[in-house]
């Protein structure tokens, strides 16, 4: 069974014969959208794990692409009726349209066991274990002979728009230069399944020497790494026209590490 954001009001915190439970097949997954409290945010979905596998994608309560302005979101390019009614409830009803990319992009939506989405944005549940990491979605029970605890959460990012899955990689630049400035620095990634586009991976001093490190939720899942972009601005004229590399770049991903 596979649970797309179950509903909050009136199921969540009742008897499991009430509602969604683990207990009601032998393998239950599910897709939390819009689980922050129903009142004063409007979830309408259900917050506690209550599957085997729990997939809280972009944290679970806000998903990226559904704060934009009404006017943009109801003149919809699949019409009227889908924009307006992804406007009332476009986090709750981000759980189909996930679900439904998942059967076109069998690897995509790799799910990250961690005690919380906070955590799984430090480098605290990077790369995959070893038994890997499992699918958010329609290829799920791949992963079933593999559960080990009682609930397992699940955190991953995803896309604002179709196509929504991406694919978690850790990026760490060591600076050469001579002198510190102010800036940000780009990397793109180029591989045997495609490139990605320019993601920032650091913002503010720029310390020759030092160490960076950054995730990059690609938009591809980019396989053997071939290269690296590398590229710095400072955004504004500098006379002394200061020189800034990088002495080392290293790419992992999350999926095989």
């Amino acid at each position: 069974l596979s649970g797309l954001d179950p509903a909050q009001p009136y199921f969540q915190g009742t008897p499991i014969e009430v509602r969604l439970d683990k207990s009601d097949a032998e393998f239950v997954d599910v897709i939390h959208t819009d689980s922050a409290p129903t009142i004063p945010y409007l979830g309408f979905g259900m917050g506690p794990a209550i599957g085997h596998l729990d997939f809280y994608p972009n944290g679970g309560k806000q998903m990226p692409g559904c704060g934009k302005n009404p006017i943009s979101q109801i003149v919809d390019l699949d019409g009227i009726w889908e924009g307006t009614r992804d406007f009332v409830a476009c986090n709750h009803l981000r759980s189909y349209k996930y679900y439904s990319d998942s059967i076109i992009y069998p690897d995509g939506f790799l799910g990250y066991s961690c005690a919380s989405y906070d955590v799984f944005e430090t480098e605290g549940c990077f790369p995959c274990p070893k038994e890997g990491c499992p699918n958010m979605g329609h290829f799920a029970d791949k992963f079933k002979g593999k559960i080990k605890n009682d609930f397992v959460k699940l955190y991953l990012n995803t896309g604002e728009a179709k196509d929504f899955p991406l694919w978690r990689y850790k990026v760490t630049v060591t600076l050469s230069g001579k002198s510190k400035v102010k800036g940000y620095v780009n990397v793109a990634l180029y591989g045997s399944g495609g490139n990605t586009r320019q993601h920032q991976v650091i913002k503010g001093t720029l310390q020759p020497d030092n160490t960076y490190t950054s995730f990059i939720d690609a938009e591809v899942n980019i396989g053997a790494v071939t290269k690296v972009k590398f590229l710095w601005n400072n955004n504004w004229i500098n006379p002394t026209f200061p020189k800034l590399g990088a002495a080392t770049i290293t790419v992992q991903s999350g999926e095989n590490g």
